[in-house]
């Protein structure tokens, strides 16, 4: 998560970059200030040049035209995701009852496209051919050199650029609103499938009875998900739980690692969160709903239903669902499904049987099941750190003292009650 937000302040950092060209002169201008003109006339002359041609600009032509596609293509989707937004507000959401979950779905459309180039990205740089200039393919640096001196001689390519950027990102976020990406990590639509949330009682199981949130407390591994707060790059995730105020507060200590192995089989082990990252969600939690768990992250609160839980033979809590839904207006905007255990081993006899109880409890249509979930990956060994001159270089930069501070900082509040 912490990645996240790295890259999206990179990514508007870059694109602030992108200077746009002078402006032609009006004729007005000839009038005033001549001078200036003879001047403005010389930079449009060379910008011309350096663009080639006879000074129109079929670059940006055609980036514009490829926007313009993109977004026929996925009018509809955003027709519809608007009128449900249009609807939601006639419903009588305002304030941050309404702004607060547009924000929420926003910073994971939003991250999606940036994570993905990034793992991408990574790639080619670890796969790039020649010898290593400190840590970077000589291939990589003359590439990257490459394309810096394209950007800055050709201000036709620097201006459509950013036309491009946008069309490709109104692509993939149109493709998420129509559930074309990918149905596990980024079926963006609202209510898609089912109307709205179901009440608790409603997808609740009979394993339920008697529920006890004291032994919910400690590790559990998610072996699957369907949840665009995630990211299918990622593995070996956990979701720590700590308890406080006689089990009415909650803390959510959510642990990733990425990119794997098998989505980025050459930079997996160069990242900065290669050792692993955290974010924390917190929550409430009354006995008087048990089973119901009001949790808080990204600026939105959404309640989290425990759904169904196994038991050991001592009465332990070994395997668990749970279904987070969140809605204004009626209008579902945000599902998540976790499925969970006390091993990062799973058998998939162990899977299936746990997609089955989410078909009995309901939750199926909503995405429980094996085709609209994604299969987390955990390392054959996960008691090693990684090592390598990478990871040093992280830790130079502080990056791994950042991401201690920030998991004990957190969990000393907590245990504070702040």
């Amino acid at each position: 998560m912490l990645l996240a937000h790295l890259l999206a302040l990179t990514c508007l950092s870059s694109c602030a970059a992108f200077a746009s060209p002078p402006i032609a002169p009006r004729a007005a201008h000839v009038r005033i200030a001549p001078p200036l003109l003879l001047l403005e006339k010389d930079a449009v002359g060379s910008d011309t040049e350096a663009g080639g041609g006879d000074g129109d600009n079929r670059l940006l032509l055609g980036a514009a035209a490829s926007l313009g596609l993109a977004t026929a293509i996925h009018l509809p989707a955003f027709a519809q995701f608007a009128s449900q937004w249009a609807s939601i507000s006639a419903a009588g959401v305002s304030g941050e009852d309404f702004w607060a979950p547009l924000r929420f779905w926003a910073f994971f459309a939003i991250g999606h496209p940036l994570i993905k180039p990034a793992v991408w990205i990574g790639e080619v740089l670890h796969t790039a051919p020649g010898p290593l200039v400190g840590l970077l393919p000589l291939g990589f640096v003359l590439g990257n050199l490459a394309v810096l001196a394209l950007l800055a001689t050709q201000p036709k390519v620097r201006l459509a650029a950013p036309v491009v950027s946008a069309a490709l990102l109104v692509n993939f976020v149109g493709g998420g609103l129509e559930g074309s990406v990918s149905s596990s990590d980024y079926n963006l639509a609202l209510d898609d499938g089912v109307k709205g949330c179901p009440a608790y009682e409603q997808v609740r199981q009979p394993s339920m009875d008697g529920f006890d949130i004291t032994k919910y407390d400690g590790r559990w591994y998610e072996h699957a998900f369907h949840d665009w707060t995630q990211f299918s790059e990622v593995y070996d995730t956990t979701f720590d739980i700590e308890l406080s105020g006689g089990g009415t507060r909650w803390l959510d200590d959510f642990g990733v690692k990425g990119p794997s192995p098998r989505s980025a089989p050459a930079s997996w082990d160069k990242s900065p969160v290669a050792n692993g990252a955290h974010y924390f969600l917190t929550a409430t939690y009354d006995p008087k709903t048990p089973g119901v768990v009001q949790e808080s992250g990204f600026g939105a609160t959404f309640p989290n239903y425990i759904v169904d839980v196994q038991k050991g033979a001592g009465g332990e809590y070994t395997e668990a669902l749970q279904f987070q839904c969140l809605q204004r207006g009626g209008v579902r905007i945000f599902e998540g499904i976790n499925y969970l255990t006390r091993s990062p081993d799973i058998s998939p006899a162990q899977l299936a049987a746990m997609h089955e109880r989410a078909r009995v409890a309901g939750i199926a249509p909503y995405g429980a099941n094996p085709t609209d979930t994604h299969t987390v990956e955990f390392a054959p060994s996960r008691s090693f750190a990684v090592d390598n001159d990478w990871q040093s270089f992280w830790s130079a930069l502080g990056v791994d003292k950042l991401l201690a501070l920030l998991e004990t900082s957190t969990h000393t509040a907590f245990e504070r009650g702040e």
